[in-house]
């Protein structure tokens, strides 16, 4: 669950992505559809940033943040003892290295037995 950082609300506008830049501050910058508008600083209120955490501007318009997922899945070390060895080089594979050359003499031999 996300928590709040700031009290100050941005009204959102259409066509508008909002972010937490760099600096602190909230910015507007336009979407690629939207040709009109610029990238303009929103907020006035600056947000000191914590590590772990991730910043965003939710959908009421407030500066909130949560903590990341750092790490993966965490796995337990029977699910490493399940694992099948590695597989050997089939027939198959010897097969298709073969040149053509020797395929067409197996070919005429194969019609000498009929």
């Amino acid at each position: 669950m996300a928590q709040r950082v700031t009290d100050e609300r941005v009204d959102r506008e259409d066509g508008f992505l909002y972010f937490l830049g760099k600096d602190g501050y909230v910015w507007q910058t336009p979407m690629k559809s939207n040709s009109r508008g610029r990238k303009q600083k929103v907020g006035s209120e600056r947000v000191s940033r914590e590590d772990g955490f991730l910043y965003f501007v939710d959908s009421d318009g407030y500066v909130a943040r949560t903590s990341m997922n750092r790490g993966g899945r965490k796995r337990s070390s029977s699910s490493r003892a399940r694992r099948s060895p590695a597989r050997k080089a089939s027939a198959r594979k010897s097969a298709k290295r073969r040149s053509p050359a020797r395929k067409a003499s197996a070919r005429k031999s194969a019609k000498r037995r009929r």
